[in-house]
This record gives C-alpha cells, sequence and structure tokens, in this order.
C-alpha cells in the first residue's frame, strides 16, 4: 500500500511549486508558546533537502521520517502520554496495566480450547516492557515482537474535491516547514467514505493493511486482536498532534525533537476487517481494566504495602489510568474475534459490535470477582 501511495506522488513533484499554500486548521498542532526562532535540528535539514530534491511529501511520509529516520541522530521514545502532559510514574501501575492484558489474552486463549501454538504479537513494542509485563502472566508461552509505525494521510475538503495536505518548505522564512494542499487528487483520497460529512479526515492505508492481515488470520486459524490506543469512533478530526517534554509541541517545529501521534479511527478499522471477523468496541480505558478487575489487584498491592510513598504511587497511576480527564476516557479498547466466538455461529452484526456472545469477552463485559 505504501508503494501505491508514493507512486502517486510522480505527477506531483513535477508540479511542486504550484501545491496551494494552507494553514491547518487543527487545534493539537501547537502549544502557543513556540519559540520565535526554528531551531534547524538534523531532521529538519535533511527534509529541507528531501522537500528541494522531491518536491512537497505528505504527512505520512513527514511522519514517518521524523519518527523512525536515523538521521535525526536518535530516536523519540514514545511515553505512555496524556493530552496534557500526564503519564505514568508507577512502575507497579504499569505492570498491573500490562497484567491485565494478559489476563484477556488467557481468557481469550481458554475460549478458544488452549491452542499448543500460540503467539502473543505486540505491534509497536518500543523498548518491549508492556509485552514483557503480559508475559509475567504465562511464561510457559512464546512470543513473537514485530515493530509497527503507523503514519497519517491529511486530507481536506476544498471546491474542487478533496485534496490532500502536504508538507513544504515556507518560501517566505528560511529554515521553516508549512502545510500546503495538493494541486489534484492523489491516491489518499480513494479512502475516504462516499458519504463522509467531514470536511477533513486523517486516514492511514497501513493500518488498514494490518487490519486486513490480522481479520484474514483470525478468521483461518483463530486468535484475536486486541487494540489499545488514542481514539474515536469516525467523529473527529485535527488529532494530528505532537509531544516534547510532555507538553503539546507545533508538529513542524524543530523536527526529530517531538513525538508526532495521530488518534486511531476504529470505524476505518472496523470497515477494514470487512466482516471477516466480529469486533467489539471501542470502549473507553476505564471501563475496559474495570471489567477486568484492576480495583480487586490495587487493593491486593495497597494492603500488601506499608510505605506511604508506595501506596501514593499506586493511587497516583490509578488516577491516571482510570480518571475520565486523564487517560481514562482519551485511550480505548477495540477487538477482534472469530465469529466462532458468537453463539452457536449466529450473529448479527450492527454498526458497532457483533453479538449475541456465546461467552463473556473479558473487558468488553463485567466480570464477577470474588
Amino acid at each position: 500500500m505504501s508503494v501505491l501511495l508514493r507512486s502517486g506522488l510522480g505527477p506531483l513533484c513535477a508540479v511542486a511549486r504550484a501545491a496551494i499554500p494552507f494553514i491547518w486548521r487543527g487545534k493539537y498542532f501547537s502549544s502557543g508558546n513556540e519559540p520565535a526562532e526554528n531551531p534547524v535540528t538534523p531532521m529538519l535539514r535533511h527534509l529541507m533537502y528531501k522537500i528541494k530534491s522531491t518536491g512537497p511529501i505528505t504527512v505520512a511520509e513527514y511522519m514517518k521520517e521524523v519518527l523512525t529516520n536515523p538521521a535525526k541522530g536518535y530516536y523519540v521514545y514514545r511515553d505512555m502520554l496524556g493530552e496534557k502532559g500526564d503519564f505514568i510514574t508507577s512502575p507497579e501501575i504499569s505492570q498491573i496495566f500490562g497484567e491485565l492484558l494478559g489476563i484477556w489474552f488467557i481468557s481469550e486463549w481458554m475460549a478458544t480450547g488452549k491452542s499448543t501454538a500460540f503467539q502473543l504479537v505486540e505491534l509497536g513494542p518500543g523498548r518491549g516492557t508492556l509485552v514483557g509485563d503480559i508475559l509475567r502472566v504465562f511464561t510457559q508461552l512464546g512470543s513473537v515482537l514485530k515493530n509497527c509505525d503507523i503514519s497519517v494521510h491529511l486530507v481536506e475538503k476544498t471546491p474542487q474535491g478533496w485534496r490532500e495536505v502536504f508538507v513544504d518548505i515556507d518560501p517566505q522564512v528560511s529554515d521553516k516547514l508549512r502545510f500546503v494542499l495538493a494541486p489534484s487528487a492523489t491516491p489518499a483520497e480513494a479512502f475516504i467514505q462516499h458519504d463522509e460529512t467531514r470536511d477533513h479526515v486523517e486516514v492511514c492505508p497501513d493500518a488498514g493493511v494490518i487490519i486486513e492481515e490480522l481479520s484474514q488470520r483470525i478468521a483461518l486459524t483463530g486468535g484475536a486482536a486486541l487494540v489499545a490506543d488514542y481514539g474515536h469512533d469516525g467523529t473527529k478530526t485535527d488529532t494530528f498532534r505532537g509531544f516534547c517534554d510532555h507538553k503539546l509541541h507545533d508538529v513542524l517545529i524543530a523536527p526529530g525533537t517531538a513525538d508526532l501521534t495521530a488518534d486511531v479511527d476504529f470505524s476505518y478499522l472496523r470497515r477494514m476487517a470487512q466482516g471477516k471477523v466480529a469486533s467489539l468496541g471501542p470502549i473507553k480505558q476505564h471501563t475496559f481494566l474495570k471489567n477486568m478487575g484492576i480495583d480487586v489487584r490495587l487493593k491486593v498491592l495497597l494492603d500488601k504495602s506499608n510505605e506511604p510513598s508506595v501506596r501514593q504511587q499506586l493511587l497516583q497511576g490509578y488516577d491516571m489510568l482510570m480518571n475520565p480527564k486523564k487517560m481514562g476516557e482519551r485511550f480505548n479498547f477495540f477487538a477482534l474475534l472469530p465469529h466462532q466466538r458468537l453463539q452457536g455461529g449466529r450473529y448479527q452484526r450492527n454498526a458497532r459490535q457483533s453479538k449475541p456472545f456465546a461467552s463473556v469477552v473479558a473487558g468488553f463485559s463485567e466480570l464477577a470477582w470474588q
């Protein structure tokens, strides 16, 4: 899919300077407290050379360069951030998070027959600490780790039709980047639904390819996929944003020094599953973790701890995960499951999920804890 998108850039490069100057309206693009001068980072020099050579680049290509290209000299480590710079400081709470996800996978493993052939695959593991916590729950099972960098294409509705947003050099200011609109159609526009009502959309073909592959594998050989991320159900726009030192950061300022991210469109993931598997969610993180028994696990740890500082960290970490104003409602959980998990193979699909269930699916239904 990335080859298709890149192949469509040829005609655009020929008329690169005909791109339309454009100010993207996303409120998350800038914190409003950016430095007066744009620091010239190694990544900025690399991007400017690239754009001068080949013309404006897509936002998706910009994100991949900034997040993965060694030209910047180091890699941005993606913390578990809140949108106001919040992050988890308690290793115990981080471990609880991983343990609860491990319980979810064990639950699905048991529900699908306890197959002796089992793979635990984490897409985008970073340093692998999360999957390490998960593996503590079932240390006898193997794991396969694969890295996965997801980036998005930004597309704007104009009087001439949908036009993709590109990143270009600002001709008025030295060493500065700007957003421009493509002068003609690009392949990314093919991923927009004909009945789309939003006037600017973030599309992620790479995520669609991954979901298609996962859905096919789950339909043929069983298993389950659990997606946890910032996201929405096809309702939001302008979620592309940057973080630096746990604060919002202009995505075009000092590239290579900040993490770039965008919310997952779960309605797009559901659509790309193409009915091959059942889908559940998205549901808010605080609901999922509560259903998984986080309150019970927290109580156990509090009862075992006599150290006031540890107890305080546990409570603060719990608040970070569960508070609706923090990560509790910003993170969502979404699952793909075989249709066989539904009652007798008979199921009804609506816009949000498949039902009724043959058995309770952990996290998406409240469990009885004794």
